[in-house]
């Protein structure tokens, strides 16, 4: 999932990081990021019929300046007959 923020409210999280502190809205951007990406992996999985993810690891990486892309990834099992 790639999120972009949104500019204005950039601005001060800009700053308030420059100057110290959390960026409340890149954490946000993020976990909410992180969250389409965990939905996403699930839907995968449900569609070759698997009951669990093993092995889930999350990557992270800038893609430019006010994106962040999160990618979920794991090995999708059948635990039962």
């Amino acid at each position: 999932s790639c999120q972009t923020k949104r500019t204005f409210k950039d601005i001060g999280a800009s700053l308030k990081s420059k100057i110290g502190g959390e960026a409340k809205t890149s954490t946000e951007m993020i976990d909410e990021a992180r969250k389409i990406a965990f939905q996403r992996m699930i839907e995968e999985a449900e569609k070759v019929h698997a009951d669990a993810i093993i092995g889930m690891r999350y990557v992270t990486s800038d893609t430019m300046q006010g994106a962040a892309e999160i990618i979920a990834y794991g090995t999708a099992v059948k635990t039962t007959l």
